[in-house]
Parts: structure tokens; C-alpha cells; sequence
């Protein structure tokens, strides 16, 4: 893994796994929303909604966590909406 400092304080983001009762509830994501992978908030780090296909969400995370993911697609359950308060301190 490698050792590099992250733009974001990664570590405040909860984690939530796919089956819980959190991220199984009804989500609708928006393009421009700012979301985070769940399971691991450090790997993905924070992305933006770029587009909603047939039940998926592709997500441009910009190399923002530890695996410098740039663009993936998931399921809703495992993406987690961040609340513009809470940026602020991120």
C-alpha cells in the first residue's frame, strides 16, 4: 500500500457496510453529489456522481483515497451521500 497524504481526513467518514440498514435504505443520487464508498471510506476516498445507468452509479473519485481510483461504477447500497455540513471538516 502506498504511504501518501490524502486531500481529505478520510479516517471521520463512518463505515457502513452494504448490508446495513443504513445504505440499504431508499437513495436517490443526483450527478454533482458528493458521495463515498461505504465499506472503506480510505480506499475510494471521495467522488462525485457522474451519471445514474439502469440502477448503477458511476462515481469520479479523482484519485482522492489510498487506491487512486478515478472513475468506478456501484450499486447504491454501497455508496453513502455526504452532507454538505459535514465537509467542512473533512
Amino acid at each position: 500500500m502506498r504511504n501518501l497524504q490524502l486531500p481529505y481526513r478520510l479516517e471521520l467518514l463512518p463505515v457502513i457496510p452494504a448490508f446495513h440498514r443504513r445504505a440499504r435504505q431508499s437513495k436517490e443520487f443526483a450527478e454533482g453529489e458528493l458521495v463515498y464508498y461505504g465499506p472503506s471510506p480510505g480506499y475510494y476516498g471521495i467522488g462525485e456522481v457522474k451519471n445514474l445507468i439502469e440502477g448503477y452509479v458511476a462515481v469520479d473519485f479523482r484519485g482522492t483515497g489510498q487506491f487512486g481510483v478515478h472513475e468506478d461504477v456501484f450499486r447504491p447500497e454501497y455508496l453513502i451521500p455526504i452532507p454538505r455540513s459535514t465537509m467542512g471538516i473533512l
